[in-house]
């Protein structure tokens, strides 16, 4: 006898809870109108018989799949090698996982990957999308609404609050939902912060700007050292290499400064290698504060530190809510009552040594 004839099928679990066939259908597939009695007779057949629906002929009953595409715009190596994007798919995977519905990892490396990824999206897979770390000029929206599947955006779109964003099942545009958390407001907590320690040249190493948390860290920061010299800006990448190319070239412009803002941990902890390297003492000789407070990595960087905490792992699990919300009320979209609205996470400093 093959695996496949092994199984128990709906008949015989209709045949252990006497009950028809149409009955146990229901109850499997979530149906109304099976009295509780009926109902957790058929559940007991199902577990004594550990009977598992087959999950074709269910998505043509109930026109879902159980799955959600999890889309990130960057390469591989910099997903794996960034502790952000875990602990956002940690919080993802916890709440799909408490509503039976599985993830569906997809990358992308280049432009070839924007299509292919816009094509299994297309193609009816998934139930939905949940999409995060976009960039300005990225094609993913425009091929996800191609595709008309719900999204929940992980960060501000960058193209704006009140634009049109991915495509819900009729075709039609709707207004783009995200989770986000209080980035400007965050860096500006920062900044004020090291300004209230006295110092008067502090910097700030960005992130790539072609991203909507980095502008509006960027902006945080300036909206506390309004006319302040553009040289104590520099650009980085939010990696640990980009923080060390970054403080170097401070360090080069402006020999003076007392204070750094990273945009991130990880920059932050490549400012402080260079720091170190270059016998600079922090905090006395220079603050320094970075964004995310990812733990291990913020109380173990010589010394601890000081950075602005947002919980990545809870945006996660409020995209991944926030969706399948709007999936259960039929994509009835942001502007139907009680449909999913756009999330600012606060976000809190948390002080330790280096500032």
């Amino acid at each position: 006898m093959t695996e496949t004839a092994s199984r128990p099928t709906l008949e015989a679990v209709a045949a252990r809870a006497g009950v028809s066939r149409a009955t146990v259908s229901r109850v499997v597939n979530g149906g109304d109108g099976v009295r509780e009695t009926l109902v957790e007779r058929v559940r007991k057949a199902v577990e004594e018989l550990g009977y598992v629906p087959n999950q074709a002929a269910r998505s043509l009953v109930t026109r879902r799949h159980d799955a959600v595409a999890v889309v990130i715009a960057e390469p591989e190596t910099r997903v794996f090698a960034d502790p952000f994007f875990g602990l956002q798919l940690r919080g993802i995977s916890k709440e799909l996982t408490a509503h039976d519905s599985q993830l569906v990892l997809l990358l992308t490396e280049g432009r070839d990957d924007h299509v292919r990824v816009g094509r299994y999206l297309a193609g009816g897979h998934v139930d939905g999308a949940l999409v995060f770390s976009l960039h300005l000029d990225d094609p993913l929206p425009g091929l996800i609404h191609g595709a008309g599947v719900p999204t929940v955006f992980g960060g501000r779109p960058g193209w704006g609050e009140g634009a049109r964003g991915a495509g819900s099942r009729d075709g039609g545009y709707r207004v783009a939902v995200y989770v986000d958390s209080d980035n400007r407001g965050g860096a500006r907590e920062a900044v004020r912060h090291l300004v209230g320690l006295g110092r008067t040249r502090v910097a700030h190493i960005t992130g790539v700007l072609d991203q909507t948390s980095a502008v509006d860290r960027l902006d945080g920061y300036r909206d506390v050292m309004a006319g302040a010299d553009p040289g104590l800006v520099a650009g980085g990448d939010f990696t640990p290499a980009g923080g060390e190319r970054a403080m170097r070239e401070l360090l080069e412009r402006r020999p003076d400064i007392d204070a750094v803002f990273a945009a991130n941990d990880l920059m932050a902890s490549g400012a402080l290698r260079v720091l170190r390297e270059r016998g600079r003492r922090v905090p006395d000789d220079v603050a320094v504060i970075g964004f995310d407070d990812m733990l291990p990595l913020a109380e173990q960087t010589e010394p601890p530190l000081t950075t602005v905490r947002q919980d990545i792992e809870e945006m996660g699990r409020l995209m991944a809510r926030l969706l399948l919300r709007d999936l259960d009320r039929g994509n009835g979209g942001e502007n139907e009552p009680g449909g999913p609205s756009n999330v600012i996470l606060p976000t809190t400093l948390v002080r330790r040594a280096s500032a």
